[in-house]
């Protein structure tokens, strides 16, 4: 996808993600590698408080209660979890969990 190179990076949405978020799938510019939490926090807040909330658990600051996440199509746990590097032309995909109890 050419869109999603050159200083680009494409995350997806899956679920309430997508409506919290208002679309299906941002492109984002990003300038140099960075680690995915930085990342994450800044589409975070990009995206709206309410998105935000949704995907960071408030207590641990941290996605992966909330969310399955992956990077390139691995899921970021075969990876190096939050501190996964990603740069320009990768895609992120965001799946929310449920728990049910």
């Amino acid at each position: 996808m050419a869109r999603s190179s050159g200083g680009y990076v494409t995350v997806k949405m899956i679920g309430f993600f997508t409506t919290l978020a208002g679309k299906r799938e941002a492109i984002v510019k990003i300038r140099s590698a960075t680690t995915l939490e930085v990342f994450l926090k800044q589409i975070a807040k990009q995206l709206g408080a309410e998105f935000e909330r949704a995907l960071f658990d408030p207590e641990l600051n941290d996605p992966r209660p909330r969310a399955l996440i992956l990077v390139n199509e691995r899921e970021i746990s075969v990876l190096q979890g939050l501190k996964t590097k990603v740069k320009p032309g990768d895609s992120i995909v965001i799946v929310p969990v449920s728990h049910g109890g």
